[in-house]
């Protein structure tokens, strides 16, 4: 039989162990906790900046405006000759051979134009609408300062303004009469898929808010108690509002590009020659979406490290004796 002084020296070496153990894994739990909450406080930053700006899809029309300028040049030029690609003549000369004999009842198609007439055509036909370099957010839109001369001479005057709202209710926007039937009621179904895709936009951003708050505020206090549970419950929230966000973003992307792709092309396209991306809004907000689940993350491992280990030690039986 084991002396009784040997048993009970091995248990207060076990304890001894398992107790500083036990205290370096609450120390790195303290340690996942804390950062967590640091992490999702900067994310609440980021996103707070991302709504509170305007500068989450931008426009530069520069380039465009002095191509149409210099193709307006070219156009009313008088120096150019008759027949000429820049002055209009009544007596141009045909260039193309006369058409084999038609078909009867039958039109035939018509002929792709060349790539140097279909160029200026199309700039002409770009040229003859007006193109802004513009910010846009979440709640207003707005022309880029120090852009274009003619644009901030008019708002130094009171003609136009700088800045004008994002609509989250439905408008009718005015159309020409001449437009037929199926196009019209094509513009308005477009102009309610858009209208959805804002509303959704804002609403589960500010729901991603409202929810990494909302865990922030009760892992603060599951820190300050040394409660676990709450710890847990704020890291869920965390991932919560990171997926909340995660949908605000991509339905964010997805309406820029539906109000690119929009139908007719010619009204709300954009030409090749007018430079568009995201601004840095969008990438705070994208910067705010990654430290939210990296804070949820941390913070729903934390109270895996922390929970204690208990070992019962069952007495053992030597020759026949407990």
């Amino acid at each position: 039989m084991r002396p009784p002084g040997r048993a009970a020296g091995g248990a207060v070496a076990d304890a001894a162990a398992g107790g500083g153990g036990g205290g370096k894994m609450a120390a790195a739990a303290q340690v996942l906790s804390c950062s967590g909450l640091l992490l999702a406080a900067a994310a609440l930053a980021l996103l707070s900046v991302a709504i509170g700006t305007d500068c989450w899809y931008e426009t530069d029309a520069r380039r465009h405006r002095d191509r149409c300028r210099g193709f307006g040049h070219k156009r009313n030029a008088h120096n150019d000759p008759p027949g000429s690609m820049s002055a209009a003549s009544p007596h141009l000369p045909l260039r193309a051979r006369p058409p084999r004999a038609l078909v009867p009842g039958r039109t035939p198609p018509p002929a792709p134009l060349p790539a140097a007439v279909a160029a200026p055509l199309a700039l002409e036909s770009h040229c003859g609408r007006r193109f802004n370099s513009t910010v846009s957010g979440l709640w207003r839109r707005c022309h880029r300062e120090g852009f274009e001369p003619d644009s901030e001479e008019l708002i130094r005057k009171g003609i136009i303004q700088r800045c004008t709202a994002v609509k989250y209710h439905y408008t009718s926007s005015s159309l020409p009469r001449n437009l037929p039937v199926n196009i019209t009621n094509t513009i308005r179904q477009d102009e309610w898929h858009s209208l959805h895709l804002r509303r959704m936009t804002a609403g589960f951003i500010g729901m991603a808010v409202s929810i990494i708050l909302f865990g922030w505020i009760i892992g603060m206090l599951g820190c300050c108690k040394q409660h676990e549970l709450m710890q847990y419950v704020a890291g869920l929230l965390f991932l919560m509002g990171g997926t909340c966000c995660i949908i605000s973003l991509c339905t964010c992307v997805a309406g820029i590009n539906f109000e690119l792709s929009r139908y007719p092309r010619y009204v709300y396209g954009l030409p090749e020659d007018i430079s568009h991306g995201y601004g840095w809004s969008m990438f705070c907000a994208w910067g705010g979406l990654g430290l939210t689940l990296l804070a949820g993350f941390l913070c729903t491992l934390a109270p895996s490290l922390n929970t204690p280990r208990t070992v019962v030690q069952k007495p053992r039986q030597e020759n026949g004796a407990v």
